[in-house]
């Protein structure tokens, strides 16, 4: 194991993480016993220091693209802030510190013929840790819906945002501060060595309860592999955007295009679109016209590229392909199960969208295509915690246990059960 130095001071990287474990683990309590409004207090606070803080943050992240000019226009999109994501984050901040808090609430409630009064009350799940690339933003977003749901967190940016992290860190510390909350509820490892990462996949030595990976599809198995905490994940974003018999054409073009390319670099890009053989002849032109007029390259079926000389030819690995790009796959499909089949062979449970004036159909697809998201007419860049409502988001969960789709506030909570009684011993 080797040694990093840190603000000046050479430490051993297990030794600083286990005190960051330990330390997370502390504040995490502390929340638990803070007065109703501090945590609320703490996001305001935090939210007026990113804006005072804009030009250091500006300065820090043209530090950090100034590093990356080796990254892909999608990464380095990820990856850059200006004054008006600086804005959404300070927004971001008010929006969840303007939230129900999740804690505390009764779930359930019931009496057992024996006297008991059983209640399910929402609790923190504990000390969450978040590893995450490129975009800076998480930073602010995972630590005040950690903060909002009384979980401590533990944050390791990506070495190519690194500077841009500590400045947003900053101010969430500036906000803890302010609120007389301890610093450590949100902790930024201070560190770029790989062997943090390692460390929190191990637990901190027991004091760490869940993991969240955000990152590219390296990051995600590795930490779904090697990870002895239990994890929130996606490992990608194969979203598709099928174009059924009964679509009205004006709509189509228009969710396509903007799922495709209203960003291109984040999880709920469209990667694939399929069109129903009935339509493709009248439709595949209008929509790869559109799509490549706006240069997105086109990799498709035979269907495609009659449909449009400037397609290229799709292989087998582009139906399984996240491009985070201005790229998309395209197919023909006889029916609306072949559209179903396609996206359960290929694609990875995150979000998928029918667009169709067919309700029945529409029903249908709802029903059968087994992924966080299902959508009917609507972009599939809708895919994010704060378009839910959520007040933004720590990740996208694509399993199937406790938490599914967007994790917000009401996904980082447990719960416990509360008995009372009045005497009552078991025979």
């Amino acid at each position: 194991m080797g040694s990093q130095v840190i603000d000046g001071v050479p430490e051993e990287v297990p030794a600083l993480m286990r005190g960051i474990g330990r330390a997370a683990r502390l504040a995490q309590r502390a929340l638990a016993n803070a007065a109703a409004g501090t945590v609320d207090r703490a996001l305001v606070a935090a939210a007026d220091a990113v804006r005072r803080s804009e030009a250091a943050i500006l300065d820090a992240n043209a530090r950090d693209l100034a590093a990356a000019r080796d990254l892909s226009p999608a990464s380095r999109d990820r990856l850059a802030l200006d004054h008006g994501r600086v804005k959404a984050v300070a927004r971001s901040l008010e929006d969840i510190a303007e939230l129900p808090c999740p804690v505390g609430r009764v779930l359930a409630s019931f009496d057992r013929p024996n006297g008991l009064t059983i209640e399910r009350v929402s609790t923190p799940l504990g000390v969450v840790g978040v590893i995450y690339e490129s975009r800076p933003n998480v930073t602010a977003d995972a630590g005040a819906l950690c903060l909002k749901s009384g979980n401590a967190s533990v944050l390791r940016g990506g070495s190519e945002s690194f500077h841009s992290t500590r400045a947003l860190h900053a101010c969430l510390v500036e906000g803890l501060e302010a609120a007389g909350l301890p610093a450590a509820a949100i902790s930024l490892v201070p560190t770029t060595d790989r062997d943090a990462v390692g460390a929190m996949l191990a637990g901190l030595d027991g004091n760490l309860d869940v993991l969240v990976p955000r990152g590219g599809k390296a990051l995600v198995a590795r930490v779904q592999a090697e990870a002895r905490v239990p994890v929130f994940a996606h490992l990608e974003g194969l979203v598709h955007v099928y174009v059924d018999a009964a679509a009205d054409a004006d709509k189509a073009e228009a969710l396509l295009v903007n799922s495709k390319l209203r960003r291109t670099g984040v999880c709920g890009a469209a990667e694939t679109l399929l069109v129903h053989e009935a339509r493709a002849a009248e439709l595949m032109p209008r929509l790869l016209k559109a799509l490549l007029d706006r240069g997105c390259a086109v990799r498709g079926d035979e269907a495609a590229r009659r449909a449009d000389p400037r397609v290229t030819a799709a292989t087998e690995e582009d139906w399984r392909t996240e491009y985070l790009d201005a790229v998309i796959s395209a197919r023909a499909v006889p029916s609306l199960d072949a559209a179903v089949d396609h996206i359960e062979t290929y694609g990875s449970h995150h979000t998928d969208c029918i667009v169709t004036e067919d309700l029945q159909a529409a029903a249908t697809f709802m029903a059968e295509v087994d992924s966080a998201i299902v959508m009917h007419n609507a972009s599939t860049q809708f895919a994010d915690g704060g378009e839910f409502g959520f007040g933004g988001e720590i990740g996208i969960a694509t399993g199937r246990m406790h938490a599914r789709g967007p994790v917000g506030l009401e996904q980082l909570c447990s719960f416990k059960y509360r008995v009372r009684g009045d005497g009552q011993t078991r025979p």
